[in-house]
């Protein structure tokens, strides 16, 4: 099909780092993964074959880290795995690896001494469980074979490391074992791992496994594993399957038929998901199968919610709702949509949707943002003119009404409207929020000019809900008049031909007015309700386009600005520095596309522009994360990809641009 990658590697000397540096990912709708490179070497401490996830969508506990393979034959051992030591890559199983096609679930394909080994990974939709897969080919003269399957087991917060302990107890079984975690500060955690083949126990643990990745971003990146035993299968001229199940419930004996039942559901399951499209092309194409990845359960609210990103990322309501049109919407998943928009609506508090659920069920949730509930009103807005479905609107009315009066009067953190019907806000609450201990690295406190884009656009909203839904309370049509009038008197730069990214009194008597190059105006014209004139919004795309556009996004600074830094790397600090001061964010290519297609009036010409500059992400769907778009980019050439291998937003908005802009199949021309 199409949708999937296949991958064929050869023995060259860059067979090694090619199959280390790209990333695999399958997921479980629950906020529970399983993840890798290529190779099966891990790289991160978030990698693993089941990171779980106790308390969907969070609480997420690596269980199995990996599954060290070995074939025997004519009283030799080949080992297929590979792991980074100290010094040493060993063992190095990577060298059998001959193929890899990335769906409907990831599959390997070995070659040893003849014998051919095709390994296939996949989770049960809903379930925190996850299915190896091994169909072994033996030729005749390599008939007294063994396979012995050994699983290295972390049990651990998915942040944390492990080093050697005591606190695990094993409950052998006559199909495998459970595995169990005993530590006073954790509740009792259970690890099931079922087979067809033999289980030998074999008490021991695996030291100082290295995790590079981890070691780049500045973090402690050893680990030692738990090894409780091993699975053994001899394998007979022909055809072998052996399979292992890990799993965080009880599993009663299933058979290979049971699996097989599993892995073609799940096949189903993801065929229907792509069934709403509206759109063909290889991009479109394959990313609608991974905008699925992102959408999980939500255990407190029993509705839906989207992680931000794999493999570190909770739910974030600003990355949930500037995703939403994009993963759900433009693919037909209207049921999800009302869903996601719910969990919001549901924990809005002052007028503020959440900024993120903490990783932990036990943790408050966190309201620190101005712009999540803005993008929370666009989002419903958007829900409607998709849908028509006045009735879930209506029954959020009530929020909405909620985040326009509570911004009118203020609220916490400092927003509030401003006697010029202009939104402030204290602190680091905008999509720019990165910060040094309490030194906020790009400091937006004031008026910041997306925000109030954001404003406008969400009382012109509130207008017309309130119009649909017959409600006579409301009219903001008034404040949004107010605000239209004031916008380009407080943040038009004339002299520089676009919008100052925001403005602060820093005492009652000096203004000061940020003139830096930003991407956050381009919102400005990319909205459905905008303020300036079309000589403006073009002059906007304009300057964008010349100083912060790459093949990969939009940059968060231009490169002349004093505080650029063009490239994402080393340690936490070097990192933050970098993070919106020049790193490329894919996820702003969908506001940009919006803008400049609008301002051609989506030409032809102008789509076809936008089309190229999408496909363009083509190649780096087998770059990092495989089949994903990655969270960040340099923003030097050449844009290498950085942060998150696979981020909802990033995934998103490309998605919705392809389908509303370049193709046309949006609400406004239904």
């Amino acid at each position: 099909m199409k949708e999937y990658n296949q991958i064929i590697f050869d023995s060259g000397k860059d067979k090694f780092s090619e199959l280390c540096q790209k990333e695999w990912l399958i997921t479980n709708g629950l906020g529970g993964y399983a993840s890798s490179t290529l190779a099966f070497m891990n790289t991160r401490k978030y990698h693993g074959l089941l990171v779980a996830s106790m308390e969907p969508p969070v609480d997420r506990t690596v269980l199995l880290s990996a599954l060290d393979e070995q074939i025997f034959t004519n009283n030799v051992i080949h080992e297929l795995a590979c792991h980074r030591y100290p010094g040493v890559i060993y063992p190095q199983g990577f060298q059998y690896i001959k193929e890899f096609v990335d769906g409907p679930a990831p599959l390997w394909k070995y070659e040893v001494n003849g014998i051919v080994i095709q390994k296939i990974v996949f989770m049960e939709h809903g379930k925190n469980n996850v299915f190896v897969r091994y169909s072994i080919h033996v030729p005749a003269e390599q008939e007294n074979s063994l396979i012995r399957i050994h699983p290295l087991v972390s049990l651990r917060d998915f942040h944390k490391l492990t080093q050697k302990h005591d606190n695990i107890s094993q409950e052998p079984s006559r199909y495998g074992t459970i595995l169990n975690l005993n530590k006073p500060e954790n509740r009792n955690i259970r690890l099931h791992l079922l087979s067809n083949a033999a289980y030998i126990q074999k008490w021991d643990w695996y030291y100082n496994f290295e995790y590079p990745v981890e070691r780049e971003r500045g973090y402690d990146f050893h680990e030692d594993c738990f090894h409780p035993g091993y699975f053994e299968m001899e394998l007979v001229k022909g055809n072998n399957d052996v399979f292992i199940v890990a799993s965080t419930e009880k599993v009663s004996e299933v058979s290979l038929a049971t699996i097989s039942g599993v892995y073609e559901a799940e096949k189903k399951r993801i065929s229907t998901v792509c069934q709403g499209q509206k759109f063909g092309g290889i991009l479109p194409s394959k990313l609608a199968i991974t905008a699925d990845t992102f959408i999980v359960w939500r255990q407190s609210s029993g509705m839906h919610s989207i992680i931000a990103g794999y493999p570190w990322f909770a739910d974030w309501g600003r990355d949930a709702m500037i995703s939403l049109p994009g993963l759900t919407l433009v693919n037909g998943r209207y049921k999800l949509a009302a869903s996601i928009l719910s969990t919001f609506a549901q924990n809005c508090r002052h007028g503020l949707i959440p900024n993120r659920f903490p990783d932990h069920s036990t943790e408050d949730y966190a309201y620190n943002t101005v712009d999540a509930s803005l993008w929370f009103i666009n989002a419903l807005w958007k829900y409607m003119e998709y849908t028509d479905d006045i009735s879930t609107v209506k029954k959020m009315w009530s929020t909405v009404n909620e985040i326009i009066l509570n911004y009118s009067k203020g609220t916490k953190f400092g927003i509030k409207m401003d006697t010029d019907y202009l939104i402030c806000h204290d602190g680091q609450l905008t999509w720019m929020d990165a910060k040094v201990g309490d030194v906020a690295i790009t400091p937006r406190k004031g008026k910041a000019c997306e925000i109030n884009a954001l404003w406008y656009n969400a009382l012109v909203i509130a207008s017309e809900i309130a119009t649909k839904i017959e409600v006579d309370e409301a009219d903001f049509s008034e404040t949004a008049e107010k605000v239209r009038e004031n916008f380009e008197d407080v943040f038009w730069n004339d002299e520089q031909g676009y919008l100052y990214d925001y403005i602060v009194h820093e005492t009652p008597a000096m203004e000061y007015k940020d003139p830096s190059l930003r991407p956050n105006q381009i919102l400005a014209v990319s909205l459905p309700y905008c303020m300036l004139d079309h000589i403006k919004e073009k002059s906007i795309v304009r300057k964008v386009q010349q100083n912060l556009l790459t093949p990969r996004g939009l940059r968060t600074l231009a490169p002349y600005e004093t505080a650029y830094k063009g490239r994402y790397e080393g340690n936490t600090i070097q990192r933050d520095l970098a993070y919106h001061n020049g790193t490329v964010w894919p996820w702003l290519i969908g506001p940009f596309v919006s803008a400049y297609c609008k301002i051609n009036g989506h030409s032809q010409r102008s789509r076809q522009y936008a089309k190229e500059l999408l496909d363009g992400f083509i190649p780096h769907l087998s770059e990092a994360g495989i089949g994903s778009i990655s969270e960040i980019f340099d923003g030097d050439e050449p844009h290498l990809p950085r942060g998150c291998v696979s981020q909802a937003w990033s995934v998103a908005e490309i998605l919705r641009a392809y389908s509303e802009d370049v193709l046309l199949n949006n609400w406004m021309r239904k």
